[in-house]
């Protein structure tokens, strides 16, 4: 349990550090001028090696030993995927294809 100090000061830190996230790029940009080039670079190339990377981590546990351990995963998997390039809209295919999933994995293969 923290002391009342403590608990202040882990505030206080948070609070800093949550402003200074926010702060920095409007202090550090905005003279007018455009951002770095690795800026944009970054900007451009982490989205999708983070998703990949996010991929990866949901299927690495898959288990090929019965149905129910690979099915609702590549289903939802599909899902996500189809209803992206349907509709390009990234809560949709996230909501769509987690609701799948827990339907397959509660109701069909529970």
């Amino acid at each position: 349990m923290l002391t009342t100090g403590q608990a202040v000061a882990s505030i206080a830190v948070m609070a800093a550090v949550t402003f200074l996230t926010r702060a920095l790029p409007f202090l550090l940009f905005d003279r007018g001028d455009h951002p770095p080039r690795l800026v944009l670079y970054l900007g451009k190339v982490l989205p999708p090696a983070i998703i990949a990377m996010l991929i990866v981590y949901c299927l690495k546990g898959i288990s090929f030993a019965a149905p129910g351990g690979w099915v609702p995963t590549l289903l939802a998997g599909g899902a996500a995927v189809l209803l992206h390039l349907w509709k390009g809209n990234d809560l949709l295919s996230i909501f769509g294809a987690t609701v799948l999933y827990m339907v397959l994995v509660q109701g069909v293969f529970g």
